[in-house]
């Protein structure tokens, strides 16, 4: 398997990490039959690292189909070289970076994470348009 490929198997690996981070954060909070009843009735704001770790998989969802795709179209089209491995491996690492930045709160190096990502992802597109 590629680099890239590699890298793609790891990043859904990472979001379902992040599912069940935020799954448990707000279980914790909300108690157990909350989360295995209908969960009609309002409850009260997350706590603020339960409501980072949503945020942060929010995140991550908005990115992903275009990595998922950058990832599949380079395989695809032959255009799999050095730069899309490494943008593959800065996006998923910069992902995972991520994750624990924003759940403690942590400004600025987080962005950092995130620009890191997003030029990895980035990195994969460019090949497919030269």
């Amino acid at each position: 398997m590629t680099t890239e490929m590699t890298m793609l198997a790891w990043t859904i690996g990472l979001a379902i990490v992040q599912i069940g981070l935020f799954s448990i954060a707000r279980t914790v909070q909300y108690g157990a039959k909350w989360n295995m009843g209908a969960r009609d009735e309002k409850q009260p704001p997350l706590n603020p690292v339960a409501d980072r770790l949503g945020r942060a998989q929010a995140n991550l969802y908005e990115t992903l189909p275009l990595f998922i795709a950058a990832v599949l179209l380079a395989h695809v089209a032959g255009r799999e070289n050095a730069t899309t491995a490494l943008g593959a491996q800065l996006y998923f690492w910069g992902r995972v970076a991520y994750v624990p930045l924003y759940a403690f709160g942590v400004p600025y190096i987080r962005t950092l994470a995130w620009g890191v990502a997003t030029a990895g992802l980035f990195m994969v597109l460019w090949p497919l348009f030269g």
